[in-house]
């Protein structure tokens, strides 16, 4: 079905006084909003990927130019094998982690700070679409993460990452300051159980 387009016709800005559209304010969400209306959704925004043979540095700018603190890690067949945060990288994992190995931190890959997948926790869709945006705070809160990825689980052992939240992105959409990373005093948590080990 080829079809032609038409580009649209365009305005000119010149002269006019303009201002950032602001949100609806009948739409507000609150924490007894449907805890899907705060979910990024992976059916309609792409999902931030990377592979874990990447640089920590390269794995920073694919963050900062997405502008997202949370990667999924992938392989070659898109299958998920782990995840890394921006706590994971500015942390002290990576100092940690090339100690453990001997290497210089310069030459981490993400596979060596990423979270493993075996070692990932996710809340499942089904239980998602029940909760309101106060369930996912409170998950997030005994987390000590500031994400949380959505499961929709499919038959034959598989499954789809199908969402992710994001404590500042709730946040924002409940109109509070930015909290406080909670996952950086996790890993130095982490450190300090590994160094007592």
């Amino acid at each position: 079905m080829n079809r032609e387009f038409d580009p649209l016709p365009q305005a000119s800005l010149a002269g006019l006084y303009c201002e950032v559209a602001h949100t609806d304010s009948t739409t507000k969400v609150s924490q007894h909003s449907p805890a899907v209306e705060v979910m990024t959704d992976l059916t309609r925004v792409p999902a931030a990927t990377i592979s874990a043979e990447t640089s920590l540095a390269e794995a920073n700018r694919a963050m900062m130019m997405r502008g997202v603190r949370l990667l999924l890690v992938t392989d070659s067949r898109h299958q998920v094998r782990g995840v890394i945060t921006v706590a994971d990288l500015l942390g002290e994992r990576p100092v940690h982690t090339a100690r453990e190995h001997g290497i210089p931190p310069g030459e981490l890959t993400v596979a060596k700070v990423m979270t493993p997948l075996e070692k990932t926790e996710a809340v499942e869709l089904g239980e998602v679409l029940r909760a309101d945006v106060g369930h996912v705070v409170a998950t997030l809160r005994r987390s000590g993460r500031q994400h949380a990825l959505v499961l929709d689980r499919l038959e034959g052992g598989r499954g789809i990452i199908r969402g992710i939240f994001s404590l500042s992105q709730i946040a924002r959409q409940l109109g509070e300051p930015q909290p406080l990373s909670t996952e950086i005093a996790r890993t130095f948590a982490e450190i300090e159980a590994a160094i007592a080990a």
